[in-house]
This record gives C-alpha cells, sequence and structure tokens, in this order.
C-alpha cells in the first residue's frame, strides 16, 4: 500500500471526521468558549503524523493553524519531515531554537534563527501559500521542542514594522539602506553567505535575508532597482527573476519601543490548536 492511499484512509475515517469537527468547533462559535482538551489514544509509530496531516487537510480545519509540540529536538525535526513528505505542504516550518548548544545561550545558529524568523513571519501573515495570494486561507504548521519555545518573541506588530519591502524599479536611498541593515544586525562582508550578511560591489548589493534559504541579489541603475534575483552563494549564479522581495532581520534582536518581548504562545493567533505527546513534560522542561 502505498502511503498516500493510507493516508487517505486516515482521513476517511469517521474517528477522524468527528476530531476535525471537534477541532474546528471554537473557532466557528460566536460565543466565547473556553479551550478545550481532546486526548487521542493508543497512537502507535508514525499514526500521530498520520492524525495530525489529516486534520490539517481536512476541509473542517482549513482556517487553523497547528502548534506540534515534541520532547526535544530530534523528535520534532523526524516529525516535521514526515509531515512534509505526507502533505506536500508549503505551510510546514521547523521552529527550533536560536542556539548552538544549551549550555551557551551567547552562540547564535544563523541558520535557526533564520527558521525561526520564517516561521514567524509566515504566522504573523494573514494569507498562506497554500490557498494562494488573495485566498485568505491561515492554514500553517509549526513543529517544535521545548528549549525552542522558552525563547520569548517579539510582538507581531513589531515583526511586520520592521520588514524591508523592496520592489524592482524602486528608487533606493543606498546610504539609509545600509545603515538600517547594520541596525538590524546584518554584517557587511565580500560575499554573502549566511543568513544576516549583506555585500556592495558596485551597482550591485548581495542581501542574506533571514527570511529566505538564499540570498538576493538586487542590481541598481544609479539609485534605481533595475533588476532583483535569487542567485547560490556557493556558485554566485543567479537562479530567477524576482519582482520583489521582502528583507527581514534577525528577530531576535528586534524590541518595540517598551523592550517587550511575548512568550511564543501568546504570539501564536487564536485559531491555533497546539498537540504534544506529553503536556506536562514539557511544560515542566519549559520552566528548568
Amino acid at each position: 500500500m502505498r502511503v498516500k492511499d493510507l493516508l487517505e484512509q486516515y482521513q476517511n475515517t469517521p474517528r477522524l471526521f468527528q476530531l476535525a469537527d471537534r477541532l474546528s468547533l471554537p473557532f466557528s462559535s460566536q460565543t466565547t468558549t473556553q479551550p478545550q482538551k481532546i486526548y487521542l489514544k493508543n497512537l502507535q509509530a508514525s499514526s500521530s503524523q498520520f492524525v495530525v496531516a489529516s486534520a490539517f487537510l481536512h476541509p473542517s480545519c482549513s482556517q487553523l493553524n497547528h502548534l506540534i509540540v515534541l520532547n526535544d529536538a530530534e523528535e520534532a525535526a523526524y516529525f516535521h519531515n514526515t509531515l512534509e513528505n505526507l502533505t506536500e505542504a508549503l505551510d510546514i516550518f521547523y521552529f527550533p531554537s536560536s542556539f548552538k548548544n544549551r549550555k551557551n545561550y551567547q552562540l547564535l545558529n544563523s541558520s535557526h534563527v533564520m527558521l525561526r524568523t520564517e516561521a514567524l513571519t509566515k504566522l504573523a501573515s494573514p494569507l498562506s501559500t497554500n490557498g494562494g495570494e488573495g485566498s485568505g486561507v491561515w492554514r500553517k504548521i509549526l513543529v517544535t521542542y521545548p528549549e525552542a519555545l522558552f525563547e520569548k518573541v517579539v510582538l507581531p506588530a513589531t515583526l511586520s514594522s520592521n520588514i524591508i519591502h523592496i520592489k524592482s524599479g524602486d528608487r533606493l536611498n543606498v546610504e539609509d539602506l545600509l545603515l538600517k541593515l547594520s541596525d538590524y544586525g546584518f554584517e557587511r562582508t565580500d560575499f554573502v553567505y549566511e543568513p544576516g550578511q549583506f555585500a556592495v560591489r558596485g551597482g550591485i548589493l548581495d542581501i542574506y535575508s533571514f527570511g529566505n534559504e538564499k540570498p538576493y541579489r538586487i542590481e541598481l541603475f544609479g539609485n534605481e532597482v533595475d533588476s532583483i534575483r535569487i542567485f547560490d552563494p556557493e556558485t554566485q549564479l543567479s537562479e530567477r527573476k524576482l519582482l520583489q522581495v521582502n528583507i527581514i532581520p534577525n528577530v531576535d534582536i528586534l524590541q518595540n519601543e517598551t523592550g517587550e518581548k511575548i512568550s511564543f504562545l501568546e504570539f501564536l493567533p487564536e485559531n491555533a490548536v497546539v498537540w504534544s505527546e506529553d503536556w506536562n513534560f514539557i511544560k515542566e522542561k519549559i520552566l528548568q
């Protein structure tokens, strides 16, 4: 039996329909309700991934976001990979800790910071790529673990207000842009090779945003944006042309005017379902 056939069987079971209806009930009701708790029993091997994927794809849950909290980073990475393979959805994000190890909270892992920033930015956006531009669909999944939840995050409004929007044909004040990049924690280098770097060579500005897997190359004609491309940092070859880009800073250094940061659980929108295997164990690890 193929994996997709097995997933379809999960999707068509009466219990899955009951689960989907229960999950969507609080968000479709016009009255204020207390958060409900649902317990699923006898889930073996990869059955939990199949249940989450089936609920995620169910029409009744099309307006729901999902946060899956696993016991550690390894379990979270495995769960995330399985969900991606099952659903082939674009809006499934891995949300790791920012740091290279738990013993040193000064050494940042730049790739992890990029993944966190991407997830927060997408979660704060009202539109999802699942339904296409302008569809109004919110459906997203974030997979994480206690150490990643321990870190506080910026307010959604603070994140949105600090994104740099650049589109083809714009006239840029390059000096102001470079100063803003520095203020946002970007480092100036000869060539960009990891998130948080930028380089300037003549009329070419390379920026490695924290919200994209590959850097952007902005070609200027004077102060006007002539073209924008994604390029491979290893080969320096352009891959495709873009009409506009959003440069996203390191969210860990952003703060609002009061310097306030919030728990990630407070950052979640109201239409979020939280899944966990053992919430008491996870809560204990967060509070350690």
